[in-house]
């Protein structure tokens, strides 16, 4: 996955869903657009891994719209649609996620004298996302935060996307729908016009992640008065934020190099030199001032390698080398260093350095990460 690699956007249509996300976001700014949009950003937990979040209401020509412009404007690495649904398998129940492994825009056909023929259009979920969402379904822990006794099920199936509401089982358009695209697993109203606006920027990747909140068969009133909406959104707030990070994450391990804080790429560059040959400086494109060596400043940028050092922890724990009880242990070290370092004061860096050397041995033998945290220490070391 290409495009700027600390950014995804996600986009919603109501304003409950839209509140779900913004809930497992810190540090939220607002981003206006020269149109008018209001997108706001922020960071996922306590990581640099950023999200524009924007509302782009009901029907697939507004988010098709506001997707273009999201994408346009941030070059995010995917698109996520996120939010609620209604489930159309029985074996789909009330709170369970739907990734939708296929958007079909439905509502596309002929109309002949013998009937309404249906001209199928449809976008299928790229590879490598699918491949992160199902690593993402799998581990569980996105379930982390939901209330007590929520085990929502991942689902991941076509989801069918037209204009209109759905809520019969008998209605001509639930018969169309299960004449024509008898596999959709869900319906909602959005997702066809995200799918299509991805599409047409060099093939975005785009994720929709639908919570069930009814069953679209007549029985949305008793549900929407049981606060199934908000529960099905903080269910696929929680998948999709997580899904996001884990999308940066790797496009970050990926990459030829990693984002800065303000989403641009950093470039890495390597050198070898052999006999008695000694390599300077070697860099790309060089804005503003030059360091070379330690000095009396900070040798390197101390910020940026404790977020690498914080993707490499996710990582590790999703791919089952860090356990539970120690992945939360060592992100409560990594939440008392980044405290530390922005104090910036003498006390902070010796509060620094206890909190980067238990973080060592709780991750001594996950040998990246060891190795990574090594050079960070000696660095602290040589700060004044």
């Amino acid at each position: 996955m290409s495009g700027n690699s600390g950014l995804v956007v996600i986009l919603t249509a109501l304003n409950l869903e839209y509140e779900a996300v913004r809930e497992r976001l810190t540090g939220v700014r607002v981003h206006r657009h020269p149109a008018g949009t209001r997108f706001e950003i922020g960071r996922i937990d306590e990581s640099d891994c950023k999200v524009a979040l924007a509302l782009v209401g009901k029907g697939n020509h507004p988010a098709a719209v506001l997707a273009e412009r999201a994408m346009a404007q941030f070059s995010p690495i995917a698109a996520l649609f996120v939010g609620v649904a209604g489930g159309l398998w029985p074996n789909i129940q009330l709170g369970d996620i739907v990734v939708g492994s296929k958007i079909y825009a439905y509502h596309g056909g002929t109309s002949e004298d013998d009937g309404l023929k249906a001209r199928p259009k449809a976008w299928e979920i790229p590879h490598e996302a699918d491949q992160i969402a199902h690593h993402v379904a799998r581990a569980g822990h996105w379930r982390h935060g939901l209330p007590t006794g929520s085990t929502p099920t991942v689902h991941f199936g076509p989801i069918a996307a037209g204009e209109v509401v759905q809520d019969s089982a008998i209605s001509e358009q639930a018969r169309w729908i299960h004449q024509h695209y008898n596999d959709a697993v869900a319906i909602e109203m959005e997702a066809a016009g995200v799918a299509q606006a991805g599409h047409l920027n060099r093939a975005l990747p785009v994720v929709v992640v639908r919570g069930i909140s009814d069953h679209a068969d007549g029985s949305k009133a008793t549900t929407d008065g049981e606060n199934w909406q908000p529960r099905a959104a903080r269910h696929a707030a929680a998948f999709a934020t997580v899904l996001a990070q884990e999308l940066i994450i790797d496009s970050l391990s990926s990459g030829s190099g990693t984002a800065g804080q303000d989403g641009s790429r950093l470039m890495r560059t390597t050198n070898i030199a052999t006999g008695n040959a000694r390599v300077g400086v070697q860099a790309g494109h060089i804005h503003g001032d030059v360091n070379i060596g330690l000095g009396p400043g900070r040798p390197t940028d101390l910020a940026a390698s404790i977020a690498d050092l914080r993707h490499g922890l996710k990582r590790a724990h999703l791919d089952g080398r860090l356990d539970e009880e120690t992945y939360a242990a060592a992100e409560s070290e990594l939440n008392a260093a980044t405290d530390c370092l922005r104090e910036g004061s003498a006390g902070g860096k010796g509060g620094l350095l206890v909190a980067l050397k238990r973080l060592r041995g709780l991750v001594a033998d996950v040998a990246e990460l060891a190795a990574q945290l090594a050079a960070i220490i000696a660095v602290v070391k040589e700060m004044s």
